[in-house]
């Protein structure tokens, strides 16, 4: 019997990593193609209904996607290095305690490495908020060096 779970273990895993692959190019390729013919529509609309050139660029181009950025500083990015030093530092405290993939604990002490990771980036993201935020609303602002 547990043969059995094995084989079918196995395909599971076999389907999960050929199928998802597939199926999001698939879903992306679909979802470009439903765009393209979303914005032929638009236009084929504009030169029936005479529309003007500027209220014509208004509807075909799409706004661009906002970044966030604090000041000189991207959020994004910052998040990103804080998870990953917080895993390289749930790792390493693996590493020492020795401490089996196996075990449950492994996984939590992982799992709190990148909370503290998500955590620092927190308290950083505040303290420029603090220091860059009046730039955010009025882009001649200085920032506060009151700290």
């Amino acid at each position: 019997m547990e043969a059995f779970f094995d084989s079918i273990r196995d395909i599971v895993a076999v389907v999960l990593i050929f199928g998802l692959p597939v199926i999001a190019v698939l879903m992306a390729f679909i979802s470009s193609m439903i765009k393209k013919k979303r914005d032929k529509e638009i236009r084929q609309l504009i030169i029936e209904n005479h529309t003007d050139p500027e209220t014509a660029k208004l509807l075909i181009n799409e706004p661009k996607k906002q970044k966030r950025e604090l000041g000189p500083f991207n959020l994004g990015n910052l998040r990103a290095a804080c998870i990953l030093l917080g895993l390289g530092f749930g790792a390493l405290i693996d590493w020492i305690s020795c401490i089996e993939t196996k075990s449950i604990y492994f996984w939590l002490i992982i799992a709190s490495g990148i909370g503290i990771g998500l955590l620092c980036s927190f308290l950083i993201e505040m303290r420029l908020f603090k220091k860059y935020g009046k730039q955010l609303t009025n882009p001649s602002a200085e920032p506060n060096d009151k700290e």
